[in-house]
């Protein structure tokens, strides 16, 4: 799918869907073939707390602290973290075998980081430029939904 055109379609979604974050998430699994496995997380409690998600099973992992592995690190630094090879990297905590690469970008409110969305690919280098700037753009707009 074009990035735009998604980028347009959840603009839609948010504007009209009482349940807008499981819409997103399932929106973004359906329309782009290297996300094998979308979650929004929220920080509760310095914890992040697993919201909606899809993909063909679920993970273990629905409370993770803040700063224990790529989820904790990007909610503790505040910036997108991209994983070409989850096997190379030890702050990944694995959820699924199939999974290859990793890509997490955190929603900011007001200078707070609220949330986090979490895509898991089962392709090796998966997540580009294209994908770092479409998620932060679609984070943006999720964090008054937050």
């Amino acid at each position: 799918m074009d990035y735009n055109r998604a980028e347009d379609r959840i603009k839609e979604i948010l504007l009209e869907e009482s349940n807008l974050l499981q819409c997103v998430v399932d929106f973004l699994y359906k329309s782009f073939d290297h996300y094998s496995w979308v979650g929004i997380y929220i920080i509760r409690d310095n914890l992040l707390v697993l919201g909606p998600w899809r993909g063909e099973q679920a993970t273990e992992h629905t409370h993770i602290p803040i700063g224990k592995g790529v989820c904790g690190s990007a909610a503790r630094s505040g910036k997108t973290e991209v994983v070409d090879d989850v096997n190379m990297d030890d702050r990944y905590l694995a959820c699924f075998t199939s999974t290859k690469s990793e890509i997490v970008v955190p929603i900011t409110k007001n200078d707070k980081i609220v949330g986090e969305i979490d895509i898991d690919s089962d392709q090796p280098a998966a997540f580009t430029d294209n994908d770092i700037v479409f998620l932060e753009k679609i984070s943006d707009m999720l964090k008054e939904h937050i």
